[in-house]
């Protein structure tokens, strides 16, 4: 009468708290999780593929379409990997280094803000959804008025930048920094001490900073466990040295803390941007790519680069034959694919309500995750 009675349910992949096609099954005991296992495949589209079969510079509007709410990221990581493969890291203009670090700060907040509007209305809080996008829609627009588009961006080039800073840009920039602080004040007092979030959020989907290592969990998800490991800090790569910023780190490693972590990256993302705007207006206008032949042909060899995505380690593997335009090997290891492994680890005792919060707080992306 009393024994256990296991249901299999599925979960997605037409789901709108999966924020796309993610199925994930769940084994059920009335509404405890006993096991969930995620099946992934729905969205793939062979994208490694496709960078094998066109030349380096074809393959940058393809990266827009993984993370494709983090399009400045997915670009940043695959131009400074060929770059780095083609040993011309060091000849990148200082003006377009610095706007690189612009585009990819602003996009690190956009991404964060979609998250947290999505999050926060999976859990049954409306209001914070209409709040982020305020913000949003501006960082979008900063990013239409740059290169025409405002979520799959194709805003880098391979040796520096396709154009130089349109007029007021920068100062329609600093306007928004100057006011955004105040906006995640503003988040926060809709969310941070509300007890009905907290007893959605604390608690929830707890790993220990030794799980979170062993699981290969980067990004937020690891920082919320205690691990201070940011790349830009880690592995250094364009001006980040010269920044001076903080890499926040959560306590409990549970939904609360991954929450907090993101809400305080964002407020050091706008101070990386505070300084980024003098640093730019110093350097020469128009200095913007390095001296390269418009013929991507790198050299016989293979390199892996990894930067910090909104999301954890965006690393790309490429391998050149020195004889093609196009890679003989490509390889993507995208944050979002490895950190749902976490996720039956994550959801085990949980109520199945408790997935729609677990789902957020690792923040992926579907494209991301299939490729």
């Amino acid at each position: 009468m009393f024994d256990v009675h296991e249901m299999e349910v599925n979960f997605g992949p037409q789901h709108p708290s999966t924020h796309g096609v993610l199925r994930v099954l769940l084994k059920i005991d009335g509404e405890r999780i006993i096991e969930a296992k995620p099946v992934i495949g729905y969205l793939h589209r062979g994208t490694e593929k496709l960078f094998e079969h066109m030349a380096y510079p074809q393959c940058i509007p393809h990266t827009d379409r993984m993370d494709y709410v983090a399009s400045a990221t997915n670009n940043l990581g695959f131009v400074e990997t060929v770059e780095k493969l083609m040993g011309v890291t060091k000849q990148i203009p200082r003006r377009a280094q610095i706007l690189r670090v612009i585009l990819s700060e602003l996009q690190r907040i956009s991404s964060h803000l979609l998250w947290l509007a999505t999050h926060a209305i999976d859990i049954g809080a409306m209001t914070p959804f209409f709040y982020c996008f305020r913000e949003r829609e501006q960082i979008l627009d900063f990013f239409e008025a740059y290169c025409g588009a405002r979520l799959t961006l194709n805003c880098m080039r391979i040796g520096g930048m396709p154009e130089d800073v349109p007029a007021g840009w920068l100062e329609d920039i600093e306007a928004f920094c100057d006011k955004f602080d105040a906006a995640v004040d503003e988040y926060e007092s809709l969310l941070t001490t509300n007890r009905i979030w907290k007893r959605r959020t604390v608690g929830i989907g707890v790993l220990s900073p030794e799980e979170a290592i062993e699981w290969g969990i980067t990004g937020p998800p690891l920082r919320g466990s205690g691990v201070e490991w940011d790349l830009r800090r880690a592995q250094p790569y364009e001006i980040y040295p010269e920044l001076d910023f903080e890499v926040p780190v959560g306590k409990n490693g549970d939904t609360y803390d991954r929450y907090l972590v993101r809400m305080e990256e964002m407020r050091q993302s706008n101070r990386i941007l505070k300084q980024c705007i003098p640093l730019i207006r110093e350097t020469p206008a128009g200095d913007l790519k390095a001296k390269i032949s418009k013929v991507i042909r790198p050299p016989e060899g293979e390199v892996y680069h990894s930067i910090e995505s909104p999301k954890g380690e965006l690393g790309y593997y490429i391998v050149s034959d020195g004889k093609t335009q196009n890679a003989y090997r490509c390889h993507v290891r995208p944050p979002s694919f490895v950190n749902l492994q976490a996720l039956p680890a994550m959801a085990r005792g949980h109520l199945v309500s408790d997935l729609v919060a677990l789902i957020g707080t690792i923040d992926i992306v579907l494209g991301e995750v299939d490729r």
